[in-house]
């Protein structure tokens, strides 16, 4: 765990329709690496996380926050949040000032900074469709790797894709809330003059959902991965995992 002085606690947040077992190729790397607890939570109407009555990043960062009371964390413990998509925004609304969180450093993975109407409007055009219901397994597995964007990293048979179904009456669902769909877009200017923590900004390079001008332009610290795309940190875990090098 570190020092007895002050640990160091890593929050691993994924994206939109994926969920905390994203991570889960991850934790050989951490054993090795990272010196202090990691927790890979499911965002709240993800996985085996419930629903709320509506979403915004600051309620999903509340959700992730009351989560960590079994931690305990002492006066002296730190936290480093690595977020990816909308876990990265959900990551800089934990390390907000008001909120009051031990935040120490967070770094926000392939964040999608500028948002289109039509995209948008597909959006709020998820959020409102009903939950569709799957005759097989496979059926359900193959959607929940279009919709968490993890189609052609995992197989449908892979625990990670099992952590976002469920079996009901022999049917099968999506783990997932739509309405989560709903959480709009980010304002990233204002959460980023919300923290006072240092804010690290990386995309993979062939990221077509956001560009290194656009993160530029928000002026914080960018790094750009080579070769690796919107799931860098599915791709090359150890790429993404040298991110948090200096708060090791």
């Amino acid at each position: 765990m570190g020092d007895t002085t002050g640990k160091r606690h890593l929050i691993l947040l994924h994206g939109m329709g994926a969920t905390g077992e994203v991570w889960l190729p991850w934790a050989p790397l951490l054993e090795r690496r990272w010196p202090g607890r990691w927790l890979a939570p499911d965002l709240a109407g993800h996985g085996w996380s419930p629903p709320l009555p509506g979403y915004s990043f600051e309620a999903l960062a509340q959700r992730v926050a009351d989560g960590l009371g079994p931690v305990r964390l002492g006066p002296d413990d730190r936290l480093v949040v690595l977020g990816h998509s909308l876990g990265g925004v959900v990551a800089l609304a934990l390390a907000a000032r008001q909120r009051g969180h031990p935040v120490d450093a967070v770094v926000g993975l392939g964040i999608k900074a500028v948002w289109s109407p039509a995209e948008l409007a597909k959006s709020q055009e998820l959020a409102a469709r009903q939950v569709t219901w799957f005759a097989t397994r496979d059926e359900a597995a193959r959607r929940y790797l279009r919709v968490s964007g993890l189609a052609g990293l995992f197989a449908p048979d892979h625990p990670v894709v099992e952590a976002g179904l469920r079996r009901e009456d022999g049917r099968w669902r999506l783990a997932m809330d739509p309405a989560a769909f709903a959480v709009g877009e980010p304002r990233l200017p204002v959460l980023l003059a919300a923290t006072d923590v240092p804010v690290l900004l990386a995309r993979g390079e062939l990221d077509p959902m956001v560009t290194d001008a656009q993160l530029k332009e928000l002026g914080a610290p960018v790094a750009t991965l080579p070769g690796l795309g919107h799931n860098a940190h599915v791709e090359d875990p150890e790429a993404v995992l040298a991110l948090l090098d200096p708060y090791l």
